[in-house]
């Protein structure tokens, strides 16, 4: 018969969604970013195992030096063919006092959470204080999650949404309005659902571009968030490079950045197009948003550090 470990702390789902809000998520993640980028966070490339069409397995470990804990994402990124991808998987994490495992939490519920948090947070350092009109690609999940958190940081008065199904996203905005009080419309028409966005998500599987930097009007800030290897790619080239890039994490953006992938291998630009982290510009704002007619890009892969950043909060709450 097996037997619950001593002192792990099991959190599903529900506990996690029940304890982990997006006020608490949003400075819990900026906070982990700034560590990222000053050294305080030590963090490997994650790895992937590739089991079949839109099918992966990553593993990301990193260690918080200043909450001493330690540990890793396991998860797996199933996509369904139709531009939806789910996760699943556990974040573990250790003390980093005794090397002992103290928590498990759900995966896939620490990052809907912690995704919509980044995004949110790098919209309040990035976007324009009076942006308050807001598009997003996409009709899953995360879409509603970006919504919910940039909300957060921006008094929204509308939002515009596409998505490959339009009835799905139509669904979506009809919901979102009747719970929020937020006008939210669908457009069958990815352009016309952006063009006068001044924050612009991406939250969809999509392996080539359904957003074009053409489109993108100045001023605009946008969130790349759904693709997130190499051979994905949510926005063109042009919007790399007519952009001020900002990135979470330029190790991994070198690697693993699709949309700066394809821009660099066009010619259009090379590495030194990437401004500044995201946790750069939270320590010093000077390096983000240079002026009111500037698109602002940030691109966001994801990291452990704030899968473990959140873990770790709810752990400590939870003891």
């Amino acid at each position: 018969m097996g037997a619950t470990i001593a002192g792990l702390r099991v959190l599903d789902a529900a506990a996690v969604r029940a304890a982990l809000t997006y006020e608490a998520a949003i400075p819990l993640v900026r906070q982990a970013m700034i560590a990222l980028s000053n050294g305080r966070v030590r963090q490997e490339l994650r790895s992937f195992i590739g089991l079949g069409p839109g099918r992966t397995f990553a593993i990301m470990p990193a260690a918080l030096d200043e909450q001493a804990v330690f540990g890793a994402k396991l998860v797996s990124v199933f996509g369904d063919g139709q531009g939806r991808k789910a996760h699943e998987g556990l974040v573990v994490l250790f003390n980093g006092d005794d090397g002992a495992p103290v928590c498990l939490a759900d995966a896939g519920e620490v990052t809907a959470i912690r995704t919509a948090a980044a995004s949110a947070a790098a919209t309040d350092a990035l976007a324009r204080p009076g942006a308050t009109r807001l598009s997003v690609l996409g009709a899953g999940r995360q879409a509603r999650a970006h919504i919910d958190a940039i909300a957060r940081v921006r008094p929204l008065s509308s939002v515009t949404l596409w998505g490959r199904n339009f009835d799905r996203a139509a669904a979506l905005a009809a919901t979102t309005t009747l719970e929020t009080g937020v006008a939210c419309v669908a457009r069958a028409d990815a352009r016309r659902a952006v063009e006068e966005a001044d924050i612009i998500c991406t939250t969809t599987a999509a392996v080539d571009p359904i957003l074009q930097g053409d489109w993108v009007a100045p001023g605009a800030h946008v969130n790349l968030v759904g693709s997130s290897g190499p051979g994905q790619a949510e926005a063109d080239s042009v919007l790399v490079a007519k952009g001020r890039l900002v990135v979470d994490h330029r190790p991994h953006v070198l690697a693993h950045g699709g949309e700066f992938l394809r821009a660099k291998a066009a010619g259009l630009v090379d590495d030194d197009v990437i401004a500044a982290e995201i946790g750069q510009v939270f320590a010093n704002p000077a390096l983000g948003r240079t002026g009111d007619d500037q698109i602002t890009v940030y691109k966001s892969l994801g990291h452990a550090a704030q899968d473990l950043a959140c873990v770790a909060w709810l752990w400590g709450r939870a003891g």
